[in-house]
């Protein structure tokens, strides 16, 4: 098996969740005691989030790719960004370094394939909703419409994933906000919801909604482990 290189911490919470996937998909692949080779490199959240709203994506950059450059000298094999909205920088990333980068929206885009959709709604933070390098690859590399909330329903939904999601915080009315945008997505169309950020599956699952939604932390761990288990 490949060492997996994961580059966390964007929040915690969330990477917590791709360490538990990884390993859980790793021992239903292996059965036994097997569980995942891996690297995790996790950044301060606040210095990120910090950088993020001031707009200074050039200084993210550096940072994402002195964590790859990290992985990639530790001994990964491939290396995952444990975040969607951090793939802004992705190319970047995979510039930097000889192995491969597996990329959310990639991974996730194949699923939505698998179903025969040509529309879904996208959920996540204002920047991955309303910047082309999460939408623009979907509908670009892959053929899909994609639809995202009104400006009042995107403040809510970023508002929630910092102030609450991100701090380990599940909110019932927020639940019940998400549910709401959801269902107006799915009444424009959507035929399933990509949940594009990382920590909405802790708040949303399955059973809350009416359309197939695509978890891109559960879709882009299990590839990981799919990738490393390749001779």
């Amino acid at each position: 098996m490949k060492t997996i290189g994961l580059i966390g911490g964007m929040s915690w919470e969330s990477s917590l969740e791709y360490y538990r996937i990884i390993n859980e998909t790793t021992k239903q692949q292996l059965g036994g005691f097997h569980s995942a080779k891996s690297i995790l490199y996790s950044v301060d959240f606040e210095e990120v989030e910090r950088l993020q709203h001031q707009g200074q994506w050039g200084e993210l950059t550096k940072i994402m790719v002195r964590a790859a450059q990290s992985l990639e000298g530790a001994g990964a094999e491939l290396v995952v960004i444990c975040t969607n909205t951090m793939h802004k920088m992705a190319e970047d990333v995979q510039a930097s370094i000889q192995i491969p980068l597996l990329h959310i929206v990639d991974a996730t885009a194949m699923q939505i394939q698998l179903q025969n959709f040509h529309t879904v709604g996208l959920l996540g933070t204002k920047f991955t909703m309303e910047q082309e390098f999460y939408k623009g690859r979907l509908s670009e590399k892959f053929g899909l419409t994609v639809l995202i909330p009104a400006d009042d329903e995107r403040e809510i939904v970023h508002r929630v994933i910092y102030d609450e999601l991100c701090l380990g915080q599940i909110k019932e009315p927020s639940r019940a906000e998400f549910i709401r945008i959801i269902n107006n997505l799915v009444k424009r169309g959507a035929q399933g919801i990509v949940l594009g950020c990382t920590e909405i599956p802790l708040l949303v699952k399955q059973k809350d909604v009416s359309v197939p939604i695509f978890d891109t932390t559960t879709i882009h761990a299990r590839q990981a482990v799919e990738e490393a288990l390749k001779v």
